[in-house]
């Protein structure tokens, strides 16, 4: 298959504008034209809808888009491995992430990464909402549980302990739990859609689970941030990930509930991407940066 063809038709794609992809390659619009035509009866499909006004990209092609990244992927791996094309990180980089996380960690960091790299750019879509990596043709993306799909590879960003917490002012009003089983009685904000978690009491795994068998949560919540407020404000005993809510401990808006049990799950944050991707140069200093950023040992336990 033509890869000139495949680069001019993600070009195009990324800007709905055919000319202009076609610019950013030097060819002129009347053969970025014919290119994606030639493109198009190769794949037997129109993977673009034209008129005189607008380009979008057709049902088919948003399918075959993911595909003909890696293909260019696989491409300028290859050609690096001979020794041709430099390794300079170059073109955009789509990265997928927590909504919560990003604004915390990664957001911060943005105007160091890009003046390092000034030919990276960088299309972000972040949301407690996880989205499909290959389906959404994501280069990269950052996940905080165990990675299941075989078509997935991940790379270790941090461990990501999480503990249970709450408000001094709500565990004044309401009484401080003294044992797992105390928590029945307790008002909990649990996270939309989640399981229970098990709880482990010095290192050992214990029958109990937060939210426990049989409770009732009185607030679910899809967005991290929020759960995050509603338990500073005193809304009821949360669990947490240490990287969200260290700043409240360290300032005693939030205190550990049930301090000796923590979540006994080994959650990790990963950083998670396309098996059938070689790594490209822009992908793997993203990659590198981030760890170097905020990886081992973690940014919230360096302090």
């Amino acid at each position: 298959m033509d890869t000139d063809g495949l680069r001019l038709f993600v070009l195009a794609a990324e800007t709905l504008n055919i000319s202009a992809a076609g610019r950013q390659l030097g060819i002129a619009p009347a053969v970025a034209s014919a290119r994606l035509s030639k493109l198009e009866h190769q794949v037997g499909a129109d993977l673009l809808h034209r008129s005189t006004r607008k380009v979008s990209l057709s049902q088919e092609g948003a399918a075959f888009l993911p595909f003909a990244k890696e293909m260019l992927a696989q491409e300028d791996a290859g050609l690096a491995a001979l020794g041709k094309d430099s390794e300079e990180a170059t073109g955009r980089l789509r990265f997928a992430a927590s909504s919560t996380f990003a604004q915390l960690y990664v957001a911060p960091i943005l105007p160091e990464f890009l003046e390092r790299y000034p030919s990276v750019s960088l299309e972000l879509r972040l949301s407690d909402t996880q989205t499909n990596l290959i389906e959404g043709g994501f280069d990269l993306a950052l996940r905080n549980y165990p990675i299941e799909d075989s078509n997935l590879k991940a790379r270790k960003l941090a461990d990501d302990k999480r503990v249970l917490c709450a408000s001094p002012d709500y565990l004044k009003r309401h009484g401080v739990p003294r044992t797992p089983q105390d928590l029945q009685s307790h008002r909990l904000v649990v996270f939309q859609g989640g399981t229970p978690r098990a709880l482990s009491k010095n290192g050992m795994r214990t029958p109990h689970t937060f939210p426990p068998a049989g409770a009732k949560p009185r607030v679910y919540c899809d967005d991290g941030a929020s759960m995050r407020v509603a338990a500073v404000a005193g809304t009821g005993i949360t669990m947490h990930a240490l990287w969200s809510i260290h700043k409240d401990l360290e300032q005693g808006t939030l205190v550990r509930v049930l301090p000796d049990h923590e979540v006994d799950d080994h959650s990790a944050i990963w950083l998670v991407y396309p098996k059938a991707n070689v790594l490209t140069a822009k992908v793997r200093v993203f990659i590198d940066f981030l760890l170097e950023k905020i990886g081992t040992p973690p940014i919230w336990d360096r302090h």
